[in-house]
């Protein structure tokens, strides 16, 4: 009975945290949208980067993919220092 309630709150924690995750996504998407506002110093390749890893960061949340969405979006904001 344990190990029933157990793997029941397992999936019931794993179904809610992808509402967490999407809802996460706008949010970093605002934050590298603020930065590249402020101009930041970035060589050609790194601007080329980063509006790249944005793009493709919110082409996998709009497909439901937010964990990779998730991952996208932090590694541009290592590049943006943020």
């Amino acid at each position: 009975m344990r190990a029933l309630f157990s793997m029941l709150l397992a999936g019931v924690l794993m179904l809610g945290s992808g509402g967490v995750l999407a809802s996460s996504c706008p949010a970093h998407m605002a934050a590298i949208d603020a930065r590249l506002a402020e101009n930041p110093v970035l060589s050609e390749e790194e601007a080329a980067r980063v509006a790249e890893l944005r793009a493709e960061g919110e082409a996998r949340h709009l497909a439901g993919d937010h964990a990779e969405s998730m991952r996208l979006l932090a590694e541009a904001e290592k590049i943006l220092g943020i």
